[in-house]
């Protein structure tokens, strides 16, 4: 009995849906009215006030999308600003990692700074950004850039050194030169660890476009955040980090699908190709 209950690949997303219906019941009980134990807020409508309501939310997602289908030029703003940081980054990340992993003597002198600035907070980069580059979209796209960068980089810095020396030795046997190195030996070792590093820049390109809005602007979903903020209007800033989770899940989905493309021969997504 037990067995047929448990979790398989071909029931897995009824289980994720499952507990996504778990956690807005839950979130639906503890902000409806004289459900909330009393010892924790001193009276009802205070744990909407802090937490929103869920049908609320929704209906604000539905008025943004639907009813007066205002949403889409803000959204279409920070999907920009997110899908340039997060090309722009990426490439940079993923020629700067493997030039420097290429390259020792370059990688000892440039070493000590790269670890400097990606030690710093680069949220405290955005109001010097906005100085330099404005208030439109190239202060979000170049904070964006700056959280995406080191990601990319430092994966791929590692994946090119995480290259069996075994390998390199009998290819240089087989006469393989610099560039066919480069392209079927250290570009397949580093795919895994460039992937890798994608799924976590695209929520980091989302960071960067909104904190940027935040600071200044006048579109962009983060605006809109930032206004239902100043007049606490908690349900709009729920729906509106429920929109951007969502397309921040879209655009990961999509980088999982250019994953499996082209990493056919990874063991783990013949499994699951298989399964």
């Amino acid at each position: 009995m037990w067995k047929l209950i448990q979790p398989k690949n071909s029931n897995l997303w009824l289980w994720q849906l499952s507990l996504l219906l778990a956690l807005v019941l839950f979130w639906h009980l503890m902000t409806a009215p004289g459900l909330l134990p009393n010892f924790m807020f001193s009276n009802d409508t205070q744990a909407a006030f802090f937490f929103g309501e869920p049908f609320r939310v929704a209906q604000r997602v539905w008025v943004w999308f639907v009813t007066d289908a205002d949403i889409y030029q803000h959204l279409g703003v920070t999907l920009a600003e997110t899908l340039m940081a997060f090309a722009i980054g990426a490439g940079l990340g993923l020629a700067g990692g493997l030039w420097l992993a290429l390259a020792p003597m370059a990688s000892a002198m440039a070493e000590p700074y790269i670890k400097a600035m990606n030690a710093m907070p680069r949220i405290i980069l955005a109001p010097i950004f906005s100085v330099w580059f404005g208030l439109g979209m190239g202060s979000k796209v170049a904070l964006g850039v700056t959280l995406v960068f080191f990601i990319v980089f430092f994966n791929v810095y590692q994946g090119v050194k995480e290259v069996s020396p075994v390998v390199l030795a009998n290819a240089r046997m087989l006469g393989a030169d610099a560039r066919q190195l480069l392209r079927h030996v250290y570009l397949p070792s580093a795919t895994s660890w460039v992937f890798s590093s994608l799924h976590t820049s695209v929520g980091l390109a989302f960071v960067g476009a909104v904190v940027g809005e935040y600071l200044g602007s006048s579109q962009g979903v983060g605006y809109l955040i930032l206004q239902a903020e100043g007049s606490f209007d908690i349900n709009t800033v729920m729906a509106g980090i429920v929109v951007l989770t969502l397309f921040a899940l879209v655009l990961d989905g999509l980088v999982g699908r250019v994953e499996r493309r082209l990493m056919t021969w990874s063991p783990k997504n013949g499994e699951t190709e298989k399964l």
